[in-house]
């Protein structure tokens, strides 16, 4: 990585992190598959970069008869990884008899995934299962977009005198198809880092892309915001992994990744700009994709009409309609200070869009006959 980041100058507050001397890299398999697979990874990681080596021993899965992970045994693993590389050692437990198991064969941290984060019973059992702990604690962000629900899960953990927590980002479920497997939905990340400010954020880029090839973005964008670590999937053999093959990369392409990231020192000048305006843009991505959805479920709607009005012969174009659209869209652009000229544009262009989309409805049979 350019410029290196001292983690314990930019957070005064996460003393857990204040051992690393650049920004803190979990790397490793998705899962636990066989000691020799847990060997040749730590074998191939560059522990220059990568500090904690992580592996699912329990999978929560959406769907029954999927691989669920290979049980206690891959602790056995994991401690023989620790023992031959020297690794912090970091596994997922979602229950209270995971964290027994894992504290009984010495995993240095345990993280919380984002299944377990959404039910507060299941975060308080594993929160006393954990009282007084010095491991380090991880918190995936839940499932669903919610930051009061994050926020509380570790705020539960707090209550039981767990100091060395963390939180991971690994974006936000979507019924909606978009780029990436769980969106990113970072102002919701930023917002925790803003309320929370003494607890680590690191980013997950292999859970939010659900593919290879977006990992290097999401990661450059975390270091734009300042996150404090990463938590990328790494597979001798990815695709023959057995659980999240699309997501996983090779030790060696991680280090590539690892080396072109661009960071910025704490005491730059320039970098409350350069993480300001990334927070900003940010929010203008954020905001286009939902103009662009909203348009595109307008347009689903349109369609809908379109049918409706073929099967009652009615015509395309309603003058009144369009007039009474017309005249309520230009009151709601005065409230935003949008003028009457880019309103009447936007929505002539949208109405245009609208009624291609019926009028193709209207013509179907036309085409289809011969």
């Amino acid at each position: 990585m350019n410029n290196a980041l001292n983690l314990q100058n930019m957070n005064t507050n996460k003393s857990f992190l204040s051992k690393f001397e650049k920004p803190l890299v979990i790397g490793g398999p998705c899962s636990a598959e066989s000691e020799k697979q847990m060997l040749d990874i730590a074998g191939q990681l560059d522990q220059n970069y990568v500090q904690v080596f992580r592996a699912g021993i329990w999978k929560p899965r959406t769907k029954p008869n999927s691989f669920e992970g290979v049980g206690a045994i891959g602790l056995k693993w994991l401690k023989k990884v620790k023992d031959e590389f020297g690794f912090i050692t970091a596994t997922e437990v979602a229950n209270a008899n995971h964290v027994k198991l894992a504290l009984e064969n010495d995993v240095d941290w345990l993280w919380i995934g984002a299944r377990s984060t959404v039910n507060p019973f299941t975060i308080q059992e594993i929160a006393e299962a954990l009282r007084d702990t010095d491991k380090v604690v991880l918190v995936k962000n839940p499932v669903n977009p919610d930051l009061d629900l994050w926020i509380g899960a570790v705020e539960r953990l707090q209550a039981q005198n767990i100091k060395n927590l963390g939180a991971i980002h690994r974006g936000f479920s979507t019924y909606k198809k978009t780029k990436y497997r769980n969106n990113p939905q970072w102002q919701i990340a930023l917002d925790f880092m803003d309320k929370m400010p003494g607890i680590p954020m690191i980013c997950d880029p292999s859970h939010i892309c659900g593919n290879r090839e977006g990992i290097f973005d999401v990661a450059q964008q975390a270091f734009n915001f300042e996150y404090d670590g990463l938590m990328i999937e790494s597979h001798n053999n990815p695709d023959e992994a057995w659980s999240d093959a699309k997501q996983q990369i090779t030790p060696e392409r991680l280090h590539e990744i690892l080396k072109k990231l661009e960071l910025r020192k704490s005491d730059d000048p320039d970098a409350f700009y350069h993480s300001r305006l990334s927070r900003l843009r940010n929010e203008i991505d954020e905001a286009d994709q939902s103009i662009i959805e909203t348009i595109g479920q307008r347009m689903g709607i349109s369609a809908q009409i379109g049918e409706l009005k073929k099967e009652h012969n009615v015509a395309v174009f309603q003058p009144e309609r369009w007039k009474a659209i017309w005249e309520s869209a230009i009151k709601q652009g005065e409230k935003y200070g949008l003028s009457e000229e880019f309103i009447d544009k936007l929505l002539k262009a949208i109405h245009q869009e609208s009624i291609q989309h019926q009028n193709s409805i209207m013509n179907q049979d036309k085409i289809l006959k011969p």
